[in-house]
């Protein structure tokens, strides 16, 4: 294993990165709660919601750093 250079990672690709980490993920683990809580259409909308946040991180990264 051998060590792998971040430094040409900039910081608004490393923010842009974790905030929709944490909007996707989020997201997700809310569907799967609701479908435990047997909340079934506020589980859909979260699991939608994590679609389309991944859709919308898709379309920014390849606008903004690409």
């Amino acid at each position: 294993m051998s060590l792998v250079d971040i430094s040409g990672v900039s910081l608004s690709l490393f923010l842009t990165g974790v905030v929709f980490i944490l909007l996707v993920f989020g997201l997700l683990s809310f569907g799967i709660l609701r479908m435990f809580q047997l909340r079934f259409k506020a589980g859909w909308f979260s699991f939608a919601g994590a679609v389309l946040s991944g859709v919308a991180f898709a379309i920014v990264l390849n606008t903004w750093f690409v």
